[in-house]
């Protein structure tokens, strides 16, 4: 072997390791993208929640509601802001209240449900939506949440800086909003939310409970407007208990 054919043999191995390293970061890259794009890992099967549980409180004079308090169908969402199923499902629930708000058949009531062992940012962005009410009231409170879930990308993603930003862009006096972010009557609030999920069956989020003439009807999961893999989307689980 010349001293040129023996310097090619020695580069063979290293040079392969390389390949090798490469199409497996590749076949990972892949697999987890495919993974990412399943229907059924973006939108969990829509099941109903366990039979053990307490019913929730009616509509309240101080909740967040979009539509007609009245409405035949009442869905109360419990929902985290950095959970990216709530994501999702914000969007799918403003798709309802389109569709179906503005005649009065359905309203949207929401209720926080921080899941903090997951989400670290998640209860300090909870308290924000509260005292976005506080200082500006219902309407107020969408615009703020919207915010929020529209600049998140969910997983503790959003930095905690924004927040008072945000009450600033939508208009609140950002020292109260500041303070009001230390006040504990807001954060207790919160923790009443989530205490009332976890009592009426929730396990995770997005945990909604449909209130239906004197029925209350659990449900799990970010499930889409529309249908999809066989699994009924909101619109026709809605279309389905109001022509009961």
């Amino acid at each position: 072997m010349t001293k040129s054919q023996k310097g090619q043999s020695n580069l063979i191995a290293p040079v392969s390791i390389i390949l090798i390293s490469v199409l497996l970061a590749v076949g990972l890259y892949l697999i987890n993208n495919n993974k990412k794009q399943n229907p059924d890992d973006l939108y969990p099967k829509p099941v109903v929640a366990g039979q053990n549980h307490k019913d929730i409180r009616g509509i309240q004079e101080d909740d967040h509601i979009q539509g007609d308090a009245n409405a035949e169908l009442i869905i109360v969402e419990y929902s985290d802001t950095e959970c990216p199923y709530c994501k999702k499902f914000h969007s799918t629930m403003q798709r309802v209240i389109d569709e179906f708000g503005k005649s009065g058949k359905v309203a949207w009531v929401y209720r926080n449900f921080p899941l903090t062992t997951l989400h670290k940012k998640t209860l300090r962005e909870a308290v924000a939506l509260e005292c976005a009410n506080k200082l500006g009231g219902n309407d107020k409170f969408w615009e703020y949440t919207n915010m929020v879930y529209s600049r998140t990308n969910s997983n503790d993603s959003l930095d905690p800086n924004l927040l008072p930003k945000f009450a600033k862009e939508i208009g609140l006096n950002v020292d109260s909003f500041n303070a009001c972010l230390e006040d504990e009557d807001i954060k207790n609030l919160v923790k009443e939310d989530s205490d009332e999920a976890i009592a009426s069956g929730g396990t995770g989020t997005p945990y909604s409970v449909l209130l239906y003439k004197d029925k209350q009807i659990p449900l799990e999961g970010g499930i889409p407007f529309d249908d999809y893999n066989g699994h009924p989307g909101m619109k026709s689980i809605i279309e389905n208990i109001l022509n009961q």
